[in-house]
């Protein structure tokens, strides 16, 4: 019953948003499903899922090998603001971390980033024009808000 239960609750998680674990205990209930909020708390252990920022202030459940679920976390969780001038993106980040930040926006592959230098709470990302400077920044922002 328990695996039945888990692979229903990534069935629910990956086609809809589901943000509480109250809308997760409806949406099983739905379902046939009858159980608990403590179990559905260990559920969510047990599979490893995790809340990512999806817009707007908004979090689903997703799981955790989700690359764009932990690239996401992990910016939500360090970066503070980011700016851009002319063609470049300036993120502040919380002490220590931007260099954890700037490895994942590395690992993004944007292929108009030039480079990237990263000190103890500052990424500077050096792009080929304003315009790809303006996107860049917006959909960081998107990530973190």
């Amino acid at each position: 019953m328990k695996a039945k239960r888990q692979r229903k609750i990534l069935e629910i998680i990956n086609s809809r948003a589901v943000e509480t674990q109250e809308e997760l205990l409806n949406a099983l209930s739905e379902e046939g499903f009858t159980v608990a909020q403590p179990t559905v708390s260990r559920d969510i252990q047990e599979l490893r899922l995790i809340k990512a920022s999806v817009s707007e202030g908004k979090y689903k459940y997703v799981q955790s090998g989700n690359d764009e679920a932990r690239f996401s976390n992990l910016l939500l969780q360090t970066i503070i603001s980011v700016d851009y001038a002319i063609n470049m993106v300036v993120v502040k980040c919380h002490t220590g971390m931007a260099q954890a930040a700037c490895a994942m926006i590395d690992s993004m592959d944007y292929p108009q980033i030039l480079g990237t230098i990263a000190g103890d709470d500052t990424i500077f990302i050096l792009l080929k024009n304003e315009e790809n400077a303006r996107k860049l920044m917006l959909s960081i922002k998107k990530l973190i808000v």
